[in-house]
């Protein structure tokens, strides 16, 4: 009676033990990605539009997306504020609060988008249209934030952010962010089974 009472208290907690396991290891993966996130926003950054030079591309944003897929939405917008955080003291200290709150909200309205859409289609397919709302979804918020925050950055008036808007501020958030998101399509699905500690089928 008592060793099948063991066998079956042996088995009732394999569950729990792998899912022990399984947050162990994303814990893992999701320091892994947010340093190799701050490396590339290290070495990789240079301005695409020079009337706005304080626009920089980086794709310090690639592992905070590889690791919504993997992880799901809510690590990868933990991912983009604990990135947000380090990054804005660190080498982006010169951009202050703001430049914090912008990335957050920025990565993080693309990040909970794509994570969300992609959990309910893990296909090719659906990776493609998540990143693609995702771009979208974020470029529409950017708006916004850039007319409340972005004159208090530049110490211009409102007017100004507004003119630039077209030219400048959404072509810059469309093409970085559509830059990372297709590079995140490319990478994903081949790294994805070295995060997720699976064969690669």
């Amino acid at each position: 009676m008592e060793n099948i009472k063991s066998v079956f208290l042996s088995i009732k907690s394999k569950p729990q033990k792998e899912k022990q396991k399984m947050t162990i290891r994303q814990m893992v993966g999701m320091a892994m990605l947010a340093a190799i996130s701050i490396v590339f926003v290290s070495v990789i950054h240079f301005p695409l539009f020079p009337a706005a030079a304080f626009l920089e591309y980086d794709p310090a944003d690639i592992p905070i997306l590889i690791g919504t897929f993997a992880y799901g939405p809510i690590a990868g917008f933990i991912l983009t504020v604990v990135v947000s955080l380090i990054q804005g003291i660190t080498v982006s200290a010169g951009s202050g609060i703001i430049g914090i709150i912008m990335h957050i909200v920025a990565t993080g309205s693309c990040t909970l988008i794509s994570g969300t859409i992609y959990q309910k289609m893990k296909t090719k397919k659906g990776a493609a249209i998540s990143l693609s709302i995702g771009v979208i979804i974020m470029t529409f918020a950017m708006v916004f934030m850039n007319l409340i925050l972005t004159p208090l950055f530049m110490g211009a008036p409102v007017e100004t952010v507004i003119a630039m808007l077209v030219p400048i501020f959404i072509p810059f958030n469309l093409l970085k962010y559509s830059i990372n998101c297709l590079i995140t399509f490319l990478l994903y699905k081949s790294i994805s089974h070295i995060l997720k500690g699976v064969s690669k089928k």
